[in-house]
C-alpha cells in the first residue's frame, strides 16, 4: 500500500470570500502566506514563548498537583477547588495559569480567574472574573430541573425563535458573573434558528425562583459571499491511490463536505491527480480550497505572529465541513465539534468561504480556549471584536494580492448589494449600526455592533486619528473628545491584544476591564512608560473608555 504523505499542493482559481477567520499555526508554504516575521528585541522578555506539546503538558500537569495548595494561597474557600484549564509561559519565565472553579463539587460561572506567578514561582497577581466570595446558602434546589428546562426552552422560542427546541437535563451550577453568587441552572436548549443556523442557547435560570439570570449561544455567526484567490497551496494527504484534504502540517486538519446537509462530520474531498477545484462555485471542490486555504493561513498566522500552535494551543487541527445545508448565507464556529462550517449563501452560487470569514469565525476558538469571554453585554462584543481584529490580522499576515488586508470586514461580500463592506474598524458608525464610542447602552447591543467600540480602538492604536490612505483605502476615523491620537503600528497593537486576551482577560470582562487588560500587556511587552503604553491609553480614551 502506498504510504501516506504530507503534501502541498498548488491550485488555481480559488475562491476567497470576506467577514471572519481563525486557526492558530505551523508554518508549511502557504501561498500569500508571508513568512515568519523575526521577534523583535525586547529587554523585558513578555512575549509568550512557543510552548513544544510536552512542555505544555508538563507545566500544565504541574499546575494540577499544586492546584489545593494554589486554592489555599488564594484564600479560597473550603468548599471551592481550581481546575487547571490553560497555561501560557514568557520568555521571561512569568506563567500565566487560567483556572475554572468549583463550589461543593459544582461548576461556578463565572468564577474563572488567572494565576501570574515569576520565574521562581511566586504569584505575582491574579486577574479574576469576579472578587465576590463564592458562596450560596444551600445546594439545594427549590425548582425541580424539568421547570428549568421548560422555562428555557420558552426563551429559545421568544428571543431567537428557534424551532423544535429540544432541552437537555438542567445543569444545577453556581452562577456568579454578574450580581451575588446565585445557585442556578445552566440549560442548553438545541434547536435550529430562523435562518437555518444551528444553536446551542445557554438559559441560565436561578434554581430557587425559576427567574432567567442570563442567556447566551454556543455557536456564533458571520456573514459572507465568496471571491476568488488565485493559485494558492494547501496542505493535502495521499491516501492509497487518491488525496484527501487532511493537513498534517497543521495538526491534522480536515476539510469535509456536508452535501448540504445540517448534521454530521461530513464526507472526505477525494481527488485523483492532487489538482483541486476550477475556481467556480459550481464546482464542490471550489469552497474545500477555500476553507482549507483559510484555516492554513490562520494556523500559520497565530504560529508565526503569537506562538501559538493550534486553536487550544495544543497542536492539534480543527476542521472545516462546506456545503452546509440549502443556501444557508452564514457560516458559523462549533466548539462541540471544533470545526467551522460554511454555507453556500443564496442560490447555492456563493460559498461563504472567504479568508477573513474563516480567520474571524475560527478565532472565536481562539477565544473560547482562552478567556472565553460570555458572548453577551460587553463581553460579547469584545467577542466579536476579537475575532474582527485577528480576522483584519490575518488578512494582512497572507498578502495575498486578490484580497489585500484592510480595516475594512466583510468588503469582498457584497452583503448589502451596493459593494459597501459590512463593518468599519475606522469608524464603525458607518454600518448604521455599530457603535464608535463606549457608553452605558453600549452592553446591551447584539455583540456584532458593540464590536464597534473595541474594533476603532484596534484601528486608533494601529493607525491613529483623522484622514490618510493605506493600502490605497481612505479613512478617517475620529476620537470621542476629538484629541489626535498617534498610532503605534498594527503588529505591536495584534501582540497587545493577544496578549490581554490570553492572559488578562476573563469571561466576562467588560471594556474597562479590556483597558486594564491591554496596558498590562503592554506594559509587559514594552515597559511601564513606553510609548506603546501611552497609545494604548490614548486609543481607549479616544473611544471613551477611561
Amino acid at each position: 500500500m502506498t504510504p501516506r504523505i504530507s503534501r502541498k499542493t498548488r491550485v488555481t482559481g480559488t475562491a476567497l470570500a470576506a467577514a471572519a477567520l481563525l486557526a492558530a499555526g505551523i508554518t508549511v508554504g502557504t501561498a500569500g502566506a508571508s513568512p515568519a516575521p523575526k521577534q523583535e528585541a525586547k529587554a523585558l522578555g513578555g512575549q509568550p514563548l512557543v510552548l513544544s506539546a510536552s512542555h505544555r503538558a508538563e507545566l500544565l500537569r504541574d499546575a494540577d498537583a499544586t492546584k489545593a495548595m494554589t486554592a489555599k494561597s488564594l484564600g479560597l474557600g473550603g468548599q471551592e477547588k481550581l481546575v487547571v484549564k490553560d497555561v501560557i509561559k514568557d520568555a521571561n519565565g512569568t506563567t500565566h495559569t487560567r483556572y475554572e472553579r468549583t463550589f461543593a463539587g459544582l461548576p461556578v460561572l463565572g468564577g474563572d480567574l488567572i494565576v501570574h506567578s515569576a520565574k521562581g514561582g511566586a504569584v505575582k497577581s491574579t486577574t479574576k472574573a469576579t472578587n465576590k466570595t463564592i458562596t450560596v446558602a444551600s445546594t439545594t434546589a427549590k425548582i425541580a430541573p424539568s421547570a428549568a428546562q421548560k422555562s428555557a426552552q420558552g426563551v429559545a422560542a421568544k428571543s431567537i425563535g428557534a424551532k423544535s427546541p429540544a432541552a437537555k437535563t438542567a445543569r444545577k451550577v453556581v452562577w456568579a458573573a454578574s450580581g451575588t453568587p446565585t445557585l442556578a441552572y445552566d440549560t442548553v436548549v438545541t434547536s435550529v434558528q430562523k435562518d437555518g443556523t444551528p444553536s446551542r442557547l445557554h438559559v441560565i435560570t436561578d434554581a430557587n425562583t425559576g427567574k432567567k439570570l442570563f442567556q447566551y449561544d454556543e455557536i456564533h455567526t458571520g456573514k459572507g459571499e465568496s471571491e476568488y484567490s488565485g493559485s494558492v497551496e494547501l496542505g493535502t494527504k495521499k491516501d492509497g491511490n487518491k488525496f484527501t484534504l487532511t493537513d498534517d502540517g497543521r495538526g491534522g486538519h480536515k476539510t469535509t463536505n456536508l452535501g448540504n446537509s445540517e448534521n454530521g462530520d461530513g464526507k472526505p474531498f477525494t481527488d485523483d491527480d492532487d489538482a483541486w477545484g476550477t475556481g467556480k462555485p459550481d464546482d464542490p471542490q471550489t469552497a474545500a480550497v477555500d476553507a482549507h486555504y483559510g484555516a492554513g493561513v490562520t494556523w500559520d498566522y497565530y504560529k508565526n505572529v503569537h506562538g501559538r500552535s493550534g486553536i487550544k494551543g495544543d497542536g492539534k487541527g480543527a476542521s472545516s465541513r462546506v456545503h452546509y445545508g440549502d443556501s444557508y448565507v452564514n457560516a458559523f464556529w462549533d466548539d462541540s465539534c471544533f470545526c467551522m462550517t460554511y454555507g453556500d449563501g443564496e442560490g447555492n452560487k456563493h460559498p461563504l468561504t472567504a479568508l477573513d470569514v474563516a480567520a474571524h469565525e475560527m478565532s472565536h476558538g481562539v477565544t473560547s480556549a482562552t478567556a472565553n469571554l460570555e458572548y453577551s453585554g460587553e463581553s460579547g462584543g469584545l467577542n466579536e471584536g476579537t475575532s474582527d481584529i485577528f480576522g483584519t490580522s490575518v488578512e494582512f499576515y497572507a498578502k495575498n494580492d486578490k484580497d489585500p488586508g484592510d480595516y475594512l470586514i466583510g468588503e469582498k461580500i457584497d452583503i448589502n448589494g451596493d459593494g459597501s463592506p459590512l463593518r468599519y474598524m475606522d469608524k464603525p458608525s458607518k454600518d448604521g449600526q455599530s457603535k464608535d464610542f463606549w457608553d452605558s447602552e453600549t452592553g446591551g447591543l447584539d455583540p456584532h455592533y458593540s464590536s464597534g467600540v473595541a474594533n476603532h480602538f484596534f484601528y486608533l492604536l494601529s493607525e491613529g486619528s483623522g484622514p490618510k490612505e493605506i493600502g490605497g483605502v481612505k479613512y478617517d476615523s475620529p476620537t470621542a473628545d476629538n484629541s489626535k491620537v498617534e498610532g503605534i503600528g498594527r503588529d505591536k497593537a495584534e501582540k497587545i491584544w493577544f496578549k490581554a486576551l490570553t492572559e488578562y482577560m476573563t469571561s466576562n470582562t467588560d471594556y474597562k476591564g479590556a483597558r486594564e487588560a491591554t496596558v498590562k500587556a503592554a506594559t509587559d511587552l514594552y515597559g511601564k512608560d513606553s510609548a506603546e503604553v501611552k497609545g494604548v491609553e490614548s486609543a481607549w480614551t479616544g473611544v471613551a473608555v477611561k
